[in-house]
């Protein structure tokens, strides 16, 4: 079974940066599309980034456009977001998602793997 491995939250001040891994058990290649999403307790997943393995092409929501990317590793086998600028409203559990057929990357209903998650807190 394919598993998705995050990690690299932290606690941080506001203004700070960190970068998440996700690390795959096989190749990024394997999915059509991977994401990032977040949560944050009684609320719903919230979506933040979409990575597309075959043209690396990707998008953003708009709360974290221009302070958040999203890429992989020359091996293909991990995948990252760079957290710039944080600020107190990016505190969540992130998660690295995938879907292996053709299809969105931005709704959780689509998403066919998960991983664990990994805590973020920023201070301010």
């Amino acid at each position: 079974q394919v598993q998705l491995v995050e990690s690299g939250g932290d606690s941080v001040q506001a203004g700070g940066s960190l970068r998440l891994s996700c690390s795959t058990s096989g190749s990024i290649t394997d999915y059509y599309c991977m994401a990032w999403f977040r949560q944050i307790p009684e609320r719903e997943r919230e979506w933040v980034a979409t990575f597309i393995p075959d043209s690396e092409n990707t998008w953003y929501s708009d709360s974290v456009k221009g302070r958040f990317t999203t890429s992989r590793d020359k091996d293909k086998a991990t995948l990252y977001l760079q957290m710039d600028s944080l600020i107190s409203g990016d505190s969540a559990l992130y998660y690295c998602a995938a879907r292996s057929e053709v299809g969105s990357c931005r709704k959780e209903r689509s998403i066919s793997t998960w991983g664990q998650g990994t805590q973020v807190t920023v201070s301010s």
